[in-house]
């Protein structure tokens, strides 16, 4: 399916899908001129040990995580608009602290600060635009986002490796500044959304926290933790958060082992670095919805499959990228980033449209800041095994590892098929149209 086709399933969205949207391009900008070269500038500049860079990390994943737990129970009670503005409105001083950092307690604290703050941010706005949108186009709505999360990312690469050759310093600076100017435009632009998604009849949308308001409408504490608590727990979104987490660990490698390999094997220096990291984000914009729209009318679980087998397929390149002249371990290095990146297409959306469909409205951000909490830990663990790794002089096994990991992760999303509806599976949604 062409882009063109594909750009015409998003008529008809409500605006606040594309303002949510654009808070996450200029946020994610802020986090693409950071990501390559955080590893690199702590490990490389600061000489905090790879395995204490990566305790910090898994830090900033478990601060995230306990952030994204709180974050989905405020957006099921208080509503989705509030908590990103404060997520970000926190992220902004707690992401450019990271400019003073010289030791490594201080970048542990820097990260787990940092963590708890941007961790409230995911459930509410995945939430929000599982909210506005009927389950059949709900893929195509996570991947709208996933394609302006990475055009802001692209732009990040570039940008960062500019400012990591003049001041390292500077990206961390930059980041913080991005999470300031989101806070600003969801505050101003983002309308109040209520949870079932209906809209006000002047063509904004109903406030968000119309029951948290509400007295005869607003459960107890009691009985909301009650309710979260048999959310969160409930069979099938557990399973999906293991298979997250294994899918996480894979997703880190880009960040912290993949980075170290490239520039110690290849010599790689930051802008060289940061421009071949673009292939990840211009991949993803240009075959995003495509590829989505392709995969509209399988099983969830099918195309979740073939994301794990891709992301194989990504780290084999490594292992053959091991020993490789010069010119052909780059390549082949680009050859990782496209096959993870197109493992990322299909994982991201479709396993948040999956966890979406598979509770009820009033369960959704708690729901989803399960899969989330899972994914952050994957990213914490991801840099404390790949840093063990390295330090101890066994990174060529890596990632013949991780080959194995995900062709396990591509059964356990097989083997789970059989428990999840068809309905939230996507059976059928090529069929349904969207409400007029």
């Amino acid at each position: 399916m062409s882009v063109r086709s594909s750009l015409s399933d998003l008529r008809g969205f409500d605006r606040a899908v594309f303002v949510v949207a654009a808070a996450r391009f200029v946020n994610v900008l802020g986090s693409g001129i950071v990501y390559p070269f955080a590893t690199l500038y702590f490990y490389g500049e600061v000489g905090i040990p790879f395995t204490l860079v990566g305790t910090g990390l898994f830090a900033n994943s478990v601060a995230t995580a306990g952030g994204t737990l709180v974050g989905g129970y405020l957006a099921d009670r208080y509503g989705r608009k509030p908590v990103m503005v404060a997520s970000m409105a926190l992220s902004a001083p707690t992401l450019a602290a990271y400019a003073l950092v010289t030791t490594a307690p201080a970048f542990v604290v820097a990260a787990t600060a940092a963590g708890l703050a941007t961790g409230l941010f995911a459930p509410a706005s995945q939430a929000m635009i599982a909210d506005l949108t009927p389950d059949a186009d709900r893929d195509q709505a996570y991947a709208l986002l996933k394609v302006a999360s990475n055009a802001g990312f692209g732009s990040g690469f570039v940008v960062g490796g500019l400012l990591y050759g003049v001041a390292h310093t500077a990206v961390f600076v930059a980041d913080g500044a991005t999470s300031g100017v989101v806070a600003l435009l969801l505050a101003v632009a983002l309308p109040r959304v209520a949870s079932d998604g209906d809209t006000a009849a002047d063509g904004d949308t109903a406030t968000d926290d119309a029951a948290a308001t509400d007295p005869e409408e607003n459960p107890s504490l009691a009985a909301t933790l009650r309710t979260w608590s048999r959310a969160v727990t409930q069979p099938t979104i557990l399973a999906l958060a293991v298979l997250n987490v294994g899918f996480a660990v894979a997703y880190a490698q880009m960040q912290s082992t993949v980075p170290v390999f490239a520039e110690q094997t290849f010599g790689l220096t930051s802008e060289q670095l940061g421009t071949l990291y673009v292939l990840n984000p211009v991949v993803i914009v240009l075959f995003q919805l495509p590829v989505v729209s392709w995969v509209r009318s399988w099983r969830r679980t099918r195309g979740l499959a073939l994301s794990a087998l891709f992301w194989a397929a990504s780290f084999v390149a490594i292992v053959l990228a091991q020993g490789a002249p010069v010119l052909l371990g780059v390549g082949l290095v680009g050859a990782f980033l496209v096959l993870r990146t197109v493992g990322e297409i299909l994982h991201a959306p479709l396993v948040t449209a999956l966890a979406s469909d598979v509770g009820t409205t009033a369960e959704r951000g708690s729901q989803l800041s399960v899969l989330e909490i899972a994914k952050r830990l994957g990213f914490g663990i991801g840099p404390v095994v790949g840093g063990a790794f390295f330090d101890y002089g066994v990174e060529g096994l890596l990632w013949p590892a991780l080959v194995g990991m995900s062709l396990l992760l591509g059964v356990g999303v097989l083997s789970l098929e059989r428990r999840v509806p068809p309905a939230a599976n996507g059976q059928g949604h090529a069929e349904s149209e969207r409400p007029q």
